[in-house]
């Protein structure tokens, strides 16, 4: 390992707005409560890399609280030192596997899941590592408020259909999807956040697809 990551790894380990592995279990159940002081609302962004769209969620929703997930802690430390350095509390971050995301949040207790530009998983062999599998969208939906949403940002557009086929089959609720985000009547702020990757992906004319869904009928 090369010593700058050694040094953010060292570093993380003192800062309070991450929690590693173990550590983080105290919370399920109380994120808003012991981590944030407050009974706000608890939004997550899994595999958040850097955590470039986790901090804007932040700065653009200072009533909500929001939680990165990665377990690469020397992407996690690029995101938690920028909250720290511009003074945003709203924000936490998780160093975990995801696959184990039901030890660290308790039933009912998250308000919305978004998944930006995770690693597609494109071969066949590897489908259940994708975030979309049938097996975390059942944690998702245990972990999440009744008409909690999903929200999946990604340039791969196999991701994007297989995605869209699993909420079709297991019969969940569909309420926005695009294929192409930037030329369609869906943008908004939120949705206008864009990570370093995407940014790159746009300068190539690479198409954004979008689709967010609930496990509940939206009433």
């Amino acid at each position: 390992m090369g010593k700058d990551k050694l040094r953010r790894f060292a570093e993380i380990d003192t800062f309070k707005n991450v929690h590693q592995l173990e550590e983080g279990k105290e919370f399920k159940g109380q994120w808003a409560q012991k981590h944030f002081n407050n009974d706000k609302p608890v939004i997550l962004e899994l595999a958040c890399g850097k955590g470039e769209y986790t901090v804007n969620l932040a700065r653009l929703f200072p009533e909500k609280n929001f939680i990165g997930i990665d377990y690469k802690g020397n992407r996690i430390w690029r995101g938690a030192k920028t909250a720290i350095e511009d003074g945003i509390d709203n924000v936490a971050f998780l160093r975990i596997q995801i696959e184990n995301i039901l030890d660290y949040f308790a039933e009912g207790e998250i308000d919305e899941i978004w998944i930006t530009f995770p690693d597609p998983q494109p071969q066949i062999s590897r489908e259940k590592k994708r975030l979309t599998f049938p097996a975390f969208l059942n944690k998702y939906k245990q972990i999440l408020k009744k008409e909690g949403i999903v929200h999946l940002k990604t340039d791969n557009d196999q991701l994007h259909a297989y995605t869209a086929e699993k909420v079709q089959e297991l019969n969940l609720h569909p309420i926005i999807i695009t294929e192409d985000l930037y030329n369609s009547n869906h943008v908004t702020e939120v949705l206008s956040i864009k990570t370093y990757y995407e940014r790159k992906y746009l300068a190539t004319d690479k198409n954004i697809n979008y689709q967010c869904f609930s496990f509940e009928a939206i009433k």
